[in-house]
């Protein structure tokens, strides 16, 4: 496995680091952290599953020759987290995510309107004991007693921090939503993530852990949404007694892709990449800085 472009991992063509100081100084920790257990190079880039001269190339600082992706998972094997800060110098970055997802909340809204019997409420916010937060959506249907949280994403970058995520909600969910008056026989969780392809090929390395937690997809969210009986068994885990629980807790992920108005499969405004024009002409850059930390 040679050396790729950094620079296509990323939503918009044209980054850089701030400078080699960070880049040098990840390097020295991953070199430090190998012989502290004891690895060779090799032992490493087995363990993350990317080639030799890719940890080579870590070690020596030079990540602007690496893919993010290949960045995550050298370090994730021993134990570093890397959190980049992005920095657009045209504008407002949190602006610009916001505006998509907002987008999806209003599909999302558009979806469930649709759906007889179905309160949703965006945007829930809570504090219990100490655990603030804002879960993106919750919705209720009284008949079934039936409660689902709705995590809506732009940007896949941590699967298992999203795991963790909707694990923490679906676990306070019941004590937040008896402040609305709502007492719940079971709570779903629904991940819905903005189709792209730097999405599903994030989500395609790590599906088996992802689909062991969310195993229904969006046609099968669907039926059990309609109260169809017959999804409930695809949720992996046994649903409540009675009449009213029927259906059972469930756990979905899916993406939104624009197929057709109105149905799940919906596409947000998409991640566009930029091709370098002729004559060497500017484009727009997207700055990062790197924090490394142990785990």
């Amino acid at each position: 496995m040679g050396p790729r472009a950094f620079a296509g991992e990323w939503p918009v063509i044209g980054c850089r680091h701030t400078g080699p100081v960070d880049d040098i100084r990840v390097g020295g920790l991953i070199r430090a952290l190998r012989v502290r257990h004891g690895w060779r190079q090799q032992d490493l880039a087995v363990e993350a599953r990317v080639g030799r001269s890719l940890v080579s190339l870590a070690e020596r600082g030079r990540l602007g020759e690496l893919q993010l992706v290949d960045i995550r998972s050298i370090a994730g094997a021993l134990g570093i987290r890397l959190s980049f800060d992005p920095w657009w110098r045209s504008g407002d970055v949190d602006r610009v995510l916001s505006a998509r997802h907002s987008v999806m909340h209003e599909r999302l809204a558009s979806i469930f309107g649709s759906l007889p019997g179905w309160e949703v409420v965006p945007e829930v916010t809570f504090s219990v004991f100490g655990e603030r937060g804002s879960i993106d959506a919750v919705a209720w249907h009284a008949a079934r007693r039936a409660l689902l949280v709705v995590e809506l994403k732009t940007e896949i970058t941590d699967p298992g921090a999203l795991i963790a995520q909707v694990d923490r909600y679906q676990r306070l969910a019941p004590g937040i939503s008896r402040e609305r008056g709502w007492d719940p026989a079971s709570v779903s969780v629904w991940v819905i993530v903005a189709d792209s392809t730097m999405n599903r090929r994030r989500l395609a390395r790590h599906r088996t852990m992802l689909r062991n937690r969310f195993p229904l997809e969006g046609r099968t969210i669907r039926s059990w949404l309609r109260g169809s009986a017959g999804s409930a068994g695809l949720s992996g885990s046994s649903a409540p007694s009675g009449a009213v629980a029927a259906l059972g807790a469930v756990a979905a992920l899916s993406f939104m892709a624009n197929d057709a108005p109105g149905s799940i499969a919906w596409k947000a405004a998409p991640t566009k990449r930029v091709s370098r024009r002729a004559g060497g002409s500017k484009r727009p850059e997207i700055m990062a800085n790197v924090r490394a930390g142990q785990h």
